[in-house]
């Protein structure tokens, strides 16, 4: 396939200008560029999804132009999209072939070969997902899997990945790199767009970089290193990824004895002010369920939850919120935001009280004044404060998720997974404004998947398997190695170390 001139234009905004692209079969294309770049936007043109303004696609030597997701998919372009696209009440089967059910000689549904066909390709994938399970119960990582599989059903010729191990544990990307080189070695062409860098080095052989929606590169990935590739994407050096700074500790913010709730078992820690407490393990180890709880989000069974040394029992977030306990959850999509609404709704929603008169009505100027500073000191990548949040890029969609969070002005924060779909360069943003918390005195708990962040930010590391801690680090004892034992464990044996 052959991509060329291709433009793109949002309400007078150019996205995509002149872009140039070619895919090949029996390669695997690297698409990166920070958040806002174009990159998923030149997808969706590919895949059907968008019709560009201008340029032109060549398929196998023939223009073509998709109209339609479907027309693409007949076309042999499978797409799996940064954000899920799963019908959460039906199977996980039914999702895979939603639209291409197998039919009978009668014309009615073949469940069992629907069943025993999405069952293999999960299978393929090293997945011990029962295809009659609905996927709304299943995590993001599986549903992602899920995903995956469903493109595979498609058997495309050309098969684009949008951010697809984001969700992902270590060991599922594993599975998915084993895939990929796979259908590479059967000839097909893969496009991937990933903030991994390190992905992009072991999986892709050429790697495309976007920057203001214009290509600045097209070439082997063996021609670089990550710092060449970032130079690239953000037009600059990025030196020091990983920005710590040492803690100055306070008081002890929050307390939890023997927490169990669903999911979690007799959790147990202490976090103080001006700490980042870092917490690791396997997807389905129990982070979330444990911050869910924590915060009013999930019924606690037994245990002790203590703010400032006084027990507390949330009924709710907001109940939380109040006390000065704020969550940022994984799903920014499902948990975090109204994408219908504007990024200014969302992101003084949580806060509008502190916007608030004597007669409880809302100041707007204050309340525009506070979306603007926050959209700066953010580097959001938006028209106006106005704009629909599901217009904008994933990554910013997360800047605001997390302005959302802050402008309640808490004490305690839990952020989880909170650079997930963010770029290299929005993420060291993140990280400094993680430095910011610590040096406000804020007591930060980080769920992280990705273990160089947690090594690089977190002062300590607590780890979960099962649903329980198995490990508990310092800094200077951390490691990959050590982390990563601890969260294979199934019982939680590991001693404890404090600081």
């Amino acid at each position: 396939m052959e991509l060329k001139g291709i433009e793109k234009r949002f309400s007078g905004v150019t996205v995509l200008e002149g872009v140039d692209l070619a895919l090949y079969p029996g390669c695997v294309q690297a698409l990166a560029g920070e958040n806002g770049a174009g990159k998923s936007t030149l997808m969706k043109v590919l895949s059907g999804v968008h019709q560009a303004d201008a340029g032109e696609i060549w398929l196998r030597g023939n223009k073509v132009r998709f109209t339609t997701p479907r027309q693409a998919m007949e076309a042999g372009i499978a797409i799996i999209h940064q954000e899920l696209n799963l019908v959460g009440g039906l199977s996980a089967g039914e999702n895979i072939f939603l639209g291409r059910e197998p039919r009978t000689r009668l014309g009615t549904v073949d469940w069992p070969r629907l069943y025993r066909q999405a069952g293999e390709l999960l299978a393929r994938l090293k997945q011990p997902i029962d295809p009659r399970a609905p996927v709304a119960g299943l995590s993001i990582g599986q549903q992602q899997m899920v995903e995956i599989a469903r493109a595979l059903s498609l058997d495309a010729e050309i098969i684009i990945m949008d951010e697809p191990t984001d969700a992902l544990t270590g060991i599922e990307t594993e599975i998915l790199e084993q895939v990929v080189a796979a259908l590479r070695e059967e000839g097909r062409s893969l496009v991937m767009i990933t903030h991994r860098l390190p992905e992009i080095f072991r999986m892709c052989d050429s790697v495309a970089v976007l920057r203001d929606g214009q290509l600045v590169h097209d070439g082997l990935t063996s021609a670089l290193n990550e710092n060449d590739l970032i130079r690239k994407m953000v037009g600059r050096e990025l030196a020091d990824r990983y920005p710590y700074e040492p803690p100055t500790l306070g008081e002890v913010m929050i307390e939890v004895d023997r927490l169990s709730a669903p999911g979690v078992f007799e959790v147990s820690f202490s976090a103080r002010a001006g700490e980042v407490l870092g917490f690791g393990g396997l997807m389905g180890a129990g982070r979330t369920e444990m911050a869910q709880a924590i915060c009013g989000d999930r019924p606690i069974q037994a245990g002790e939850v203590r703010i400032r040394q006084q027990p507390v029992r949330f009924a709710s977030p907001q109940d939380a919120l109040r006390a000065g306990l704020v969550y940022v959850p994984e799903d920014r999509k499902q948990a975090g935001l109204l994408l219908e609404h504007s990024v200014a709704d969302n992101m003084s929603l949580a806060a509008l009280p502190a916007f608030c008169g004597p007669l409880g009505l809302i100041n707007a100027g204050r309340e525009r004044a506070a979306v603007a500073h926050y959209i700066e000191a953010f580097q959001i990548k938006l028209r106006d404060m106005h704009q629909p949040i599901d217009t904008l890029s994933g990554g910013n969609q997360q800047k605001v998720s997390l302005a959302k969070a802050l402008m309640t002005k808490p004490e305690i924060v839990i952020l989880d997974e909170p650079t997930r779909g963010v770029d290299v360069g929005a993420k060291r943003e993140i990280y400094l404004l993680i430095n910011e918390l610590k040096r406000q005195g804020k007591c930060v708990l980080l769920i992280s998947s990705e273990m160089p962040e947690l090594l690089g930010l977190s002062d300590r590391i607590m780890v979960l398997a099962n649903g329980r801690i198995s490990g508990e680090f310092t800094r200077e004892d951390a490691t990959q190695e050590t982390i990563m034992t601890a969260a294979a464990h199934s019982e939680a044996a590991t001693e404890t170390v404090t600081p």
